[in-house]
Protein backbone atom coordinates (compact mmCIF):
# COMPACT_ATOMS: atom_id res chain seq x y z
CA UNK A 1 0.00 0.00 0.00
CA UNK A 2 1.50 3.35 -0.68
CA UNK A 3 0.83 6.28 1.95
CA UNK A 4 0.67 9.47 0.53
CA UNK A 5 -0.12 12.81 2.11
CA UNK A 6 -3.21 15.00 3.11
CA UNK A 7 -2.94 16.99 0.43
CA UNK A 8 -4.41 18.07 -2.83
CA UNK A 9 -2.52 16.94 -6.12
CA UNK A 10 -1.47 20.59 -6.96
CA UNK A 11 -0.04 20.98 -3.60
CA UNK A 12 1.86 17.42 -3.40
CA UNK A 13 3.45 18.42 -7.24
CA UNK A 14 4.75 22.09 -5.82
CA UNK A 15 6.49 20.54 -3.14
CA UNK A 16 7.66 17.97 -5.24
CA UNK A 17 9.06 20.29 -7.85
CA UNK A 18 10.59 22.93 -5.02
CA UNK A 19 12.34 21.01 -2.67
CA UNK A 20 15.28 22.78 -2.07
CA UNK A 21 18.07 19.73 -1.92
CA UNK A 22 20.63 21.74 -0.41
CA UNK A 23 18.52 23.29 2.43
CA UNK A 24 18.17 20.06 4.81
CA UNK A 25 15.23 19.66 6.89
CA UNK A 26 15.07 16.56 8.67
CA UNK A 27 11.60 14.85 9.80
CA UNK A 28 12.41 12.94 13.20
CA UNK A 29 10.31 9.98 13.93
CA UNK A 30 9.63 8.92 17.29
CA UNK A 31 9.67 5.67 19.20
CA UNK A 32 7.21 3.51 16.96
CA UNK A 33 7.61 0.11 19.25
CA UNK A 34 6.12 -2.37 16.20
CA UNK A 35 4.00 -3.91 15.81
CA UNK A 36 2.48 -2.18 18.39
CA UNK A 37 2.71 1.64 16.50
CA UNK A 38 -0.63 3.68 17.30
CA UNK A 39 -2.60 3.44 13.70
CA UNK A 40 -2.21 6.74 11.55
CA UNK A 41 1.05 7.73 13.05
CA UNK A 42 2.81 6.85 10.10
CA UNK A 43 0.36 9.11 7.97
CA UNK A 44 1.16 11.57 10.43
CA UNK A 45 4.58 11.63 9.79
CA UNK A 46 4.72 11.54 5.92
CA UNK A 47 2.29 14.54 5.84
CA UNK A 48 4.96 16.57 7.89
CA UNK A 49 7.49 15.26 6.02
CA UNK A 50 5.97 17.08 2.89
CA UNK A 51 4.77 20.02 4.70
CA UNK A 52 7.93 20.88 5.82
CA UNK A 53 9.65 19.68 2.35
CA UNK A 54 11.65 17.23 4.34
CA UNK A 55 14.74 15.75 2.54
CA UNK A 56 16.47 13.45 5.51
CA UNK A 57 14.67 11.00 7.73
CA UNK A 58 15.69 9.75 11.18
CA UNK A 59 13.94 7.64 13.51
CA UNK A 60 14.90 8.09 16.74
CA UNK A 61 14.93 3.97 17.90
CA UNK A 62 13.23 1.65 19.64
CA UNK A 63 12.27 0.82 16.09
CA UNK A 64 10.63 -2.84 17.33
CA UNK A 65 9.59 -3.59 20.48
CA UNK A 66 10.62 -7.19 21.14
CA UNK A 67 8.20 -7.50 23.94
CA UNK A 68 8.78 -11.32 24.16
CA UNK A 69 12.40 -10.71 25.12
CA UNK A 70 11.95 -8.37 27.58
CA UNK A 71 14.43 -7.74 30.89
CA UNK A 72 10.95 -7.02 32.70
CA UNK A 73 7.99 -8.69 33.38
CA UNK A 74 6.47 -10.12 29.71
CA UNK A 75 2.81 -11.12 28.89
CA UNK A 76 2.28 -14.75 28.46
CA UNK A 77 -0.49 -14.47 26.77
CA UNK A 78 1.15 -12.13 23.52
CA UNK A 79 2.79 -12.91 20.64
CA UNK A 80 5.54 -15.33 20.69
CA UNK A 81 9.47 -14.62 19.34
CA UNK A 82 8.74 -15.61 15.85
CA UNK A 83 5.26 -13.89 15.54
CA UNK A 84 6.13 -10.63 17.33
CA UNK A 85 9.15 -10.34 14.57
CA UNK A 86 7.31 -11.04 11.89
CA UNK A 87 4.36 -8.70 12.89
CA UNK A 88 6.95 -5.97 13.49
CA UNK A 89 8.74 -7.12 9.86
CA UNK A 90 5.19 -6.12 8.10
CA UNK A 91 5.10 -3.29 9.73
CA UNK A 92 8.17 -2.45 9.18
CA UNK A 93 7.97 -2.94 5.83
CA UNK A 94 5.39 -0.11 5.43
CA UNK A 95 7.99 2.85 6.89
CA UNK A 96 10.11 1.25 4.61
CA UNK A 97 8.23 1.79 1.50
CA UNK A 98 7.16 5.49 2.21
CA UNK A 99 10.78 6.41 3.60
CA UNK A 100 13.09 4.41 1.46
CA UNK A 101 16.50 6.04 3.08
CA UNK A 102 17.02 6.67 6.30
CA UNK A 103 19.04 6.43 9.65
CA UNK A 104 17.89 4.60 12.87
CA UNK A 105 19.73 5.66 16.14
CA UNK A 106 19.50 1.98 17.94
CA UNK A 107 17.16 2.41 21.29
CA UNK A 108 17.41 0.03 24.28
CA UNK A 109 14.39 -2.31 22.92
CA UNK A 110 16.05 -2.81 19.86
CA UNK A 111 19.62 -3.90 21.15
CA UNK A 112 18.07 -6.12 23.59
CA UNK A 113 18.65 -9.23 21.47
CA UNK A 114 22.35 -8.57 21.23
CA UNK A 115 22.39 -7.55 24.80
CA UNK A 116 21.17 -11.10 25.58
CA UNK A 117 23.51 -12.56 23.23
CA UNK A 118 26.56 -10.66 24.64
CA UNK A 119 25.41 -11.42 28.83
CA UNK A 120 25.52 -15.29 27.44
CA UNK A 121 28.24 -15.37 25.91
CA UNK A 122 27.40 -14.98 22.17
CA UNK A 123 29.98 -13.56 19.68
CA UNK A 124 28.59 -10.56 18.09
CA UNK A 125 30.11 -12.64 15.10
CA UNK A 126 26.55 -14.54 15.41
CA UNK A 127 24.29 -12.06 15.35
CA UNK A 128 22.75 -10.52 11.92
CA UNK A 129 23.15 -7.09 11.37
CA UNK A 130 19.60 -5.06 11.74
CA UNK A 131 18.86 -4.37 8.62
CA UNK A 132 18.82 -7.76 7.85
CA UNK A 133 16.81 -8.88 10.13
CA UNK A 134 14.23 -6.15 9.27
CA UNK A 135 15.23 -6.07 5.60
CA UNK A 136 15.40 -2.34 5.13
CA UNK A 137 18.94 -2.33 3.49
CA UNK A 138 19.03 0.89 2.56
CA UNK A 139 18.87 2.42 6.51
CA UNK A 140 21.51 2.84 8.31
CA UNK A 141 21.88 1.92 11.99
CA UNK A 142 23.65 3.58 14.36
CA UNK A 143 24.29 4.29 18.06
CA UNK A 144 24.49 8.40 17.55
CA UNK A 145 25.40 10.47 14.55
CA UNK A 146 25.67 14.48 14.15
CA UNK A 147 24.65 16.51 11.56
CA UNK A 148 24.58 20.17 10.77
CA UNK A 149 26.07 20.19 14.65
CA UNK A 150 22.83 18.65 15.91
CA UNK A 151 23.56 15.10 17.74
CA UNK A 152 20.82 12.50 17.48
CA UNK A 153 20.61 10.33 19.71
CA UNK A 154 17.61 7.45 21.27
CA UNK A 155 18.42 9.02 24.89
CA UNK A 156 18.67 5.68 26.98
CA UNK A 157 20.31 6.86 29.90
CA UNK A 158 18.59 10.83 30.26
CA UNK A 159 15.55 11.91 31.75
CA UNK A 160 13.56 13.39 29.40
CA UNK A 161 13.43 17.31 28.28
CA UNK A 162 15.58 17.99 30.54
CA UNK A 163 18.31 15.53 30.15
CA UNK A 164 18.15 16.02 26.49
CA UNK A 165 18.61 19.36 27.01
CA UNK A 166 21.31 19.08 29.57
CA UNK A 167 22.65 16.59 27.11
CA UNK A 168 23.31 19.37 24.28
CA UNK A 169 24.71 21.86 27.02
CA UNK A 170 27.65 19.02 28.40
CA UNK A 171 28.24 18.03 24.83
CA UNK A 172 28.66 21.45 22.82
CA UNK A 173 26.00 20.93 20.28
CA UNK A 174 22.32 20.54 19.62
CA UNK A 175 20.35 17.35 20.33
CA UNK A 176 17.46 15.54 19.31
CA UNK A 177 16.50 12.22 21.11
CA UNK A 178 12.95 9.99 21.61
CA UNK A 179 13.18 7.04 24.50
CA UNK A 180 10.63 8.71 26.94
CA UNK A 181 7.13 8.42 26.16
CA UNK A 182 5.52 10.92 28.16
CA UNK A 183 7.50 13.97 27.05
CA UNK A 184 7.69 16.14 23.43
CA UNK A 185 9.46 19.93 23.75
CA UNK A 186 12.64 21.84 22.70
CA UNK A 187 14.17 23.41 25.69
CA UNK A 188 17.01 26.15 24.92
CA UNK A 189 19.60 25.52 27.56
CA UNK A 190 22.42 28.15 27.32
CA UNK A 191 23.23 28.69 23.38
CA UNK A 192 22.15 25.12 22.35
CA UNK A 193 18.96 23.46 22.49
CA UNK A 194 17.25 19.84 23.04
CA UNK A 195 14.62 18.30 21.12
CA UNK A 196 12.46 15.99 23.26
CA UNK A 197 10.40 14.46 20.04
CA UNK A 198 7.68 12.07 21.61
CA UNK A 199 6.75 8.84 20.20
CA UNK A 200 4.30 6.51 18.09
CA UNK A 201 3.00 4.23 20.50
CA UNK A 202 -0.32 3.14 21.25
CA UNK A 203 -0.48 3.08 24.50
CA UNK A 204 -3.56 0.53 24.51
CA UNK A 205 -1.15 -2.05 23.48
CA UNK A 206 -0.43 -4.91 26.35
CA UNK A 207 3.77 -4.19 25.60
CA UNK A 208 2.92 -0.56 27.09
CA UNK A 209 1.19 -1.88 30.38
CA UNK A 210 4.40 -1.38 32.72
CA UNK A 211 3.44 2.26 32.09
CA UNK A 212 -0.47 1.98 32.45
CA UNK A 213 -0.78 3.84 36.02
CA UNK A 214 1.31 6.83 34.50
CA UNK A 215 0.35 10.08 35.68
CA UNK A 216 1.16 11.75 32.34
CA UNK A 217 -0.34 11.28 29.10
CA UNK A 218 1.97 9.78 26.41
CA UNK A 219 3.08 12.44 23.96
CA UNK A 220 2.30 11.32 20.37
CA UNK A 221 4.30 13.81 17.95
CA UNK A 222 7.18 13.58 15.51
CA UNK A 223 9.48 16.50 15.12
CA UNK A 224 11.40 18.51 12.78
CA UNK A 225 14.83 20.05 12.41
CA UNK A 226 14.74 22.40 9.62
CA UNK A 227 17.22 24.62 7.50
CA UNK A 228 20.39 22.87 8.35
CA UNK A 229 19.92 22.53 12.19
CA UNK A 230 18.91 25.64 12.73
CA UNK A 231 15.06 25.22 13.69
CA UNK A 232 13.64 22.64 16.00
CA UNK A 233 10.10 21.72 16.17
CA UNK A 234 7.61 19.12 18.03
CA UNK A 235 4.33 18.60 15.42
CA UNK A 236 1.65 16.70 17.74
CA UNK A 237 -0.84 14.31 15.98
CA UNK A 238 -4.41 14.67 17.14
CA UNK A 239 -5.30 11.53 18.69
CA UNK A 240 -9.09 11.13 19.65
Amino acid sequence: MEYRPRLSAEEYQLIQNHRDKTTRNVLVIGDVHEPFCLAGYKEHCLDIYHKYSCNRVVFTGDLIDNHYASFHATDPDGFGAGEELERAREKIKQWYAIFPKAIVTIGNHDAIICRKAYANGISRHWIRDYKEVLDTPDWDFVEQFELDGVMYVHGTGTSGRSGCANRALQMGVNCVQGHIHTESSVIYNGNNWGLQVGCGIDKKQYAFAYAKTFPKPVKISCGVVLNNGTMPIVVPMSVD
